[in-house]
């Protein structure tokens, strides 16, 4: 009887996996462990499964998605009320996205149980922007603008990284140089070890016509090597004037 309790989760396995913190960057290594304690019965567990979850926008509703997912391949037998703890080196992949605005961004541990519902294990991150994204951030401020969203949306085409979602930035001119001449400018970063590709949309204001036509849009690409925020702001005005 114990056994078909299991089967439907009465009684199994548990799985917990204990982060040294929630907050996290793209490109780091965290090491964690994984804390499993047996059920009623003795469990058979074939996999120990990892995965970096996010949710993005489309026409329809939001959709989840896996940013990473990675293996414990080890064949593990848990007794009953057995405590096991294994070590694991969790990577941030560099395009997990940062979590602010409507964004969340969780581990998924999961153990793969045959004949039984899968435990599982959900743990929400608080994923900070890279030093050469938060210094884009400070230098769009610097130039008047303000981040008024951050959203995780569908690229069905690949236009800018090749994978099914995106994450953008949109900024509002508040104050500065381009006050009264642009509406917003929408980022989308493609972070890398050594550089950050950012991929830079220029609304501009206009009339009726040119909005319905997208003629007072431009676009254009960026590469981000300095972590130097006079640098930054200087080569973000200059690629902005030049495309307002």
């Amino acid at each position: 009887m114990k056994n078909v309790l299991a089967s439907i989760g009465i009684g199994n396995a548990s799985v917990d996996t204990v982060l040294p913190s929630d907050t996290v960057r793209p490109g780091e290594t965290v090491d964690a462990e994984v804390q499993i304690v047996g059920g009623n019965v003795e469990q058979e567990i074939g996999t120990i499964r990892f995965e970096i979850e996010t949710r993005y926008r489309t026409e329809e509703g939001y959709e989840e998605v896996d940013v990473d997912r990675f293996t414990l391949a080890e064949g593990l037998t848990i007794e009953p009320e057995q405590e096991e703890i294994r070590d694991v080196s969790i990577e941030i992949p560099d395009r997990t996205p940062v979590t602010i605005g409507n964004v969340d961004v969780w581990i998924e541990t999961e153990l793969d149980i045959d004949l039984a519902i899968d435990p599982e294990d959900k743990d929400f991150l608080d994923v900070r922007p890279t030093d050469r994204l938060r210094t884009v951030f400070d230098a769009m401020e610097e130039l008047g603008f303000s981040l008024h969203t951050a959203e995780c949306e569908a690229d069905p085409y690949g236009r800018y990284t090749g994978a099914r979602f995106i994450q953008e930035f949109e900024f509002r001119v508040q104050s500065g140089p381009f006050h009264g001449d642009l509406d917003e400018v929408e980022l989308v970063a493609q972070p890398g070890p050594d550089a950050l590709e950012l991929f830079v949309e220029i609304d501009r204001k206009g009339g009726l016509l040119s909005e319905m036509t997208d003629t007072d849009e431009r676009t254009t690409r960026v590469t981000i090597t300095s972590p130097e925020q006079s640098s930054v702001r200087q080569q973000l005005r200059r690629e902005i004037e030049h495309h307002a």
